[in-house]
């Protein structure tokens, strides 16, 4: 497949889950955007490749960034954050500080959670809604997370975000506990 193919097939899939995710029929993006009703219809089914222009109309209405409309990862949408990554946002002489780790856009209710699973213990969990995002940050030891069989380590100090509509674990396969908080964002029911 080539670049463009690949580039016109994520299009075509980011734009229809951004535009159901964000609970709009074909017209109600149309008319946000100020594209034409066929040409989303063409777009959504990778048959057309949109000027710039028309991607970021579409981007703006819809409440996301042209990268995310574009973004054309294969498989599972997973992205480690290593420590040297997260942003330090705020901090003063004597030591406060906040520090943003991961995000993501979703909306919706969230679910804030703490983790901790001995070693050799696990959890799987069945794939959740079409729009499910979560979030979690490593506090202690290793995790392995495992997204659609496809496993990632993530060392003490490193965050991910993945989409969770697919089968997915924690599991501790180290030596010593693993602390992690997870953050789930659960898409509105319609």
């Amino acid at each position: 497949m080539s670049d463009l193919d690949q580039l016109t097939q994520s299009l075509a899939r980011n734009l229809k889950r951004w535009r159901n995710e964000r609970g709009f029929t074909l017209d109600a993006l149309a008319a946000r955007a100020g594209v034409s009703r066929g040409m989303i219809i063409q777009i959504e089914q990778a048959r057309t490749n949109p000027s710039v222009g028309t991607t970021v109309k579409l981007a703006d209405a819809l409440g996301v960034s042209i990268t995310t409309l574009l973004d054309y990862e294969q498989g599972p949408q997973v992205r480690l954050v290593p420590p040297s990554q997260a942003v330090r946002m705020w901090s003063t002489s004597t030591g406060s500080h906040t520090t943003l780790l991961v995000g993501a856009e979703a909306r919706g209710p969230l679910e804030l959670w703490s983790w901790t699973l001995m070693p050799g213990d696990g959890s799987a969990s069945d794939p959740h809604p079409d729009g499910t995002t979560e979030l979690l940050h490593v506090t202690e030891g290793v995790l392995t997370l495992v997204v659609e069989g496809e496993e990632h380590k993530l060392p003490a100090g490193t965050s991910a975000v993945f989409e969770a509509n697919l089968p997915h674990a924690y599991r501790n396969d180290g030596e010593e506990k693993v602390e992690m908080t997870m953050a789930v964002s659960i898409p509105p029911v319609r």
